[in-house]
């Protein structure tokens, strides 16, 4: 497609939505608007609204001027203690958000929704590996599932075209994110290191061994504008990953030596509990590194590291689909985490 573009970017201050902006910001032919519930709180030349999307009038107040709209891309997610719990909040923000645009969008092009390996239940237990996009769907429902086929069911007959991303512990950088397994690995090191104590794995000794994937924020995003510009993805799924697949045995020793530290085995944990009385620690720590003033809560989730350690069987997405309709990047996940950490580095998020 040619042309001037217009992204709606919702979920513009998480992970995703952040890389999108930063993509798309390099992009020349493309203008962008940011969706969040506040102000973004780093500089981008995106123009932003603001919407409570579990608000239907809120979003058809803020949406209502967006009529140069030409790509959606949809990043948001409301999280929840309990899992089953996320369903009925995040089908409703998607209906929303999907009802507002497109009454408000005349020339709207393409939907591209955000979602995830849980499509094929790997939050469950031992699921099919490598997962493919043909997979029937597991018995148990999901919001993935509500909001493709709400997507499909909006589509029909229409002159726009959806496509899905499927990635897979989506590493990169936002504040407050609930998901953000880069800031809470590092300042899980900082605070290890700070109480003496070597860099020690918290999850299951089965999850230090099985066979692992992650996706780079980077990669997705230039991922997720392939497929909302290239026909031939008009209404498919991809599964979007690095291209490779580690084991954390294997980057637990880089990771110590990157922040100086012993690099201990397994040494299972609740982590939430471990970290309940390090505030203190996490606030002496920013003062003598002269880190920016972020208290702990705002750059790591602890029941988020419990889950993303406690996977003890193998989690592989066969990438074969996107390679064959064209998008053809790889990344090694040792080197994206050591990226990522350097990052929070160099901009005095974590010592």
């Amino acid at each position: 497609m040619s042309g001037k573009k217009t992204a709606l970017v919702i979920g513009a201050t998480g992970v995703s939505g952040r890389a999108l902006l930063d993509h798309l910001e390099s992009q020349a032919d493309w203008d962008i608007v940011g969706v969040s519930r506040g102000a973004p709180y780093f500089d981008t030349k995106a123009r932003f609204v603001h919407a409570d999307l579990y608000d239907a009038e809120s979003c058809k107040d803020a949406f209502r001027s967006l009529g140069d709209v030409t790509h959606v891309f949809y990043t948001a997610y409301k999280d929840s203690p309990v899992f089953a719990e996320t369903r009925a909040p995040n089908a409703k923000m998607f209906r929303n958000a999907l009802d507002a645009i497109e009454a408000a969008a005349p020339n709207l092009q393409h939907v591209c929704l955000l979602q995830g390996t849980k499509y094929y239940g790997q939050y469950l237990g031992p699921f099919k590996t490598p997962a493919k996009e043909t997979d029937a769907r597991i018995s148990v429902p999901h919001f993935y599932y509500d909001q493709q086929d709400y997507l499909m069911e909006r589509r029909a007959g229409k002159g726009w075209s959806w496509s899905a991303a499927r990635p897979h512990v989506i590493c990169g950088y936002a504040l407050g994110n609930p998901l953000n397994l880069i800031s809470t690995l590092a300042v899980y090191a900082a605070i290890k290191k700070a109480v003496g104590l070597p860099l020690t794995f918290p999850g299951k000794p089965g999850a230090f061994t099985s066979i692992y994937q992650a996706t780079d924020s980077g990669l997705l995003a230039r991922a997720m504008t392939w497929m909302s510009t290239t026909s031939a993805c008009a209404d498919e799924a991809f599964n979007i990953t690095n291209g490779d697949f580690f084991r954390y045995e294997n980057l637990w020793p880089a990771f110590a030596d990157y922040f100086g530290m012993e690099a201990g085995g397994v040494q299972t944990e609740d982590v939430p509990t471990f970290m309940a009385d390090k505030e203190p620690v996490w606030e002496q720590i920013v003062k003598e590194h002269g880190l920016q003033p972020n208290p702990m809560s705002r750059l790591a989730n602890w029941p988020f590291a419990n889950y993303a350690f406690s996977n003890d069987w193998d989690v592989m997405s066969d990438t074969t689909k996107c390679r064959k309709f064209g998008f053809l990047e790889f990344i090694d996940s040792q080197q994206m985490f050591l990226d990522h950490f350097e990052y929070l580095r160099q901009h005095k998020i974590v010592p």
